[in-house]
């Protein structure tokens, strides 16, 4: 080192800084109904999954590409082996971070086999953050849906105070204080799906915020610096039991929420015609992103959706048409050189705001069921992974 010019040092230096300081963090959202799941097999049959609708899928109007089939198999999330092949993958092209769809119950969990036992006991689980997005909506039978039926509420979402706080414990105990737990500035990363429901739980906005307030300090004696919570804010519902809120900031403000996000780009997008482009889908969602930025009052990480057709999970004896959920319009023109170009844009529209958050989520792994997938299929292969690697390393 000494005989290192000085300058030449300084300037090294600099330039690290510069590259840290442009990192952007990828996240990709994680949906864990492909194992085997005691609440799935008491209501359908040993042995179900979600891989049953993807088998079964069907093209349902013009030009439409279904089934989509997994270049890896039907493969069980909850064999640490094959969760290791998903880790490898994500961690080779780019990918940070899982944020796993968890699902907790006032009477128990639900999917949390995908995490527990795939995941965490995974001998390359190192390679990657992973984070809790409480998906905390009712869970209704749509596996798949008839049209016109009512749809059977399974289990509701919202949960006690007093289960709320054996959650707190249960998060911080299990998850949060584990060396590749997502952490931002020292805290665990935590997101709430549908913040209504939240708020419904404990009967008001006083009680809910000191409810979060108590999370925070729970994981402040646990060693952490803090809970880094999350809103996934959203305007236009999707599922059938969903009532998009309309007070996000003031909810955002009054609750201490330390950032938002999105979920899925169609949250916040209508889709007008049977196969919206996605190229229109993202100009339209870049204009809530900047809505976003200037409204919430907290860091907005902006998502980036890799396509949207939940046609999998409509009956196939149920005449297709755009209904309501999951018959509903979709998004096409989705190719890999597409959804780059996305990639790339949210990465220089990121940048160009020095001040703002460096970090971003993916939807989706592997939301097969709803179109929205990052792992390879036996059609593009690892294109969709090709891409965010071109664009992030």
């Amino acid at each position: 080192m000494k005989n290192i010019p000085l300058l030449t040092v300084i300037l090294f230096t600099l330039l690290a800084a510069c590259v840290q300081e442009d990192k952007i963090t990828v996240a990709a959202y994680y949906f864990p109904n492909y194992h085997e799941d005691q609440r799935n097999t008491s209501y359908f049959e040993d042995g179900w999954t979600e891989w049953e609708l993807v088998k079964e899928a069907q093209p349902r109007f013009p030009n439409h590409h279904q089934p989509n089939l997994p270049a890896w198999g039907y493969t069980d999330e909850a064999d640490p082996v094959q969760m290791a092949q998903k880790i490898k993958a994500a961690a080779d092209h780019g990918i940070d971070a899982f944020i796993f769809d968890w699902y907790m119950y006032e009477d128990g969990p639900f999917l949390e086999r995908g995490l527990d036992e795939g995941f965490l006991k995974a001998e390359n689980t190192e390679l990657l953050k992973f984070g809790l997005m409480w998906a905390n909506h009712d869970w209704v039978d749509i596996h798949p849906y008839t049209r016109g039926e009512e749809q059977k509420l399974l289990y509701p979402a919202i949960v006690t105070p007093e289960r709320f706080d054996e959650i707190c414990d249960f998060v911080i105990e299990n998850y949060f204080t584990r060396s590749n737990y997502w952490k931002i500035d020292g805290k665990a990363y935590f997101s709430v799906y549908d913040v209504q429901k939240f708020v419904e739980g404990f009967g008001s906005m006083e009680a809910t915020k000191a409810a979060m307030d108590r999370m925070r300090e729970k994981a402040r004696a646990a060693g952490l610096k803090g809970v880094h919570w999350n809103l996934v804010a959203w305007g236009n519902p999707i599922l059938p039991v969903e009532k998009a809120p309309s007070n996000t900031p003031e909810l955002i403000e009054m609750l201490g929420f330390d950032s938002s996000t999105s979920y899925v780009w169609i949250h916040h997008v209508p889709l007008p015609e049977t196969q919206t482009d996605f190229n229109y889908v993202r100009d339209a969602y870049f204009e809530h992103w900047d809505k976003a930025k200037t409204e919430y009052g907290v860091p907005y990480y902006p998502n980036v959706t890799m396509g949207w057709d939940p046609t999998p999970r409509c009956n196939l004896e149920s005449e297709w048409a755009p209904v309501g959920y999951p018959f509903m319009n979709t998004i096409g023109n989705n190719t890999p050189d597409n959804f780059k170009i996305a990639l790339q844009k949210t990465k220089e529209k990121l940048l160009a705001d020095p001040n703002g958050p460096r970090i971003l989520n993916i939807n989706c792994w592997n939301e097969w069921t709803e179109g929205s997938y990052l792992e390879p299929d036996k059609v593009n292969g690892m294109a969709y992974l090709e891409a965010v690697k071109e664009v992030f390393e």
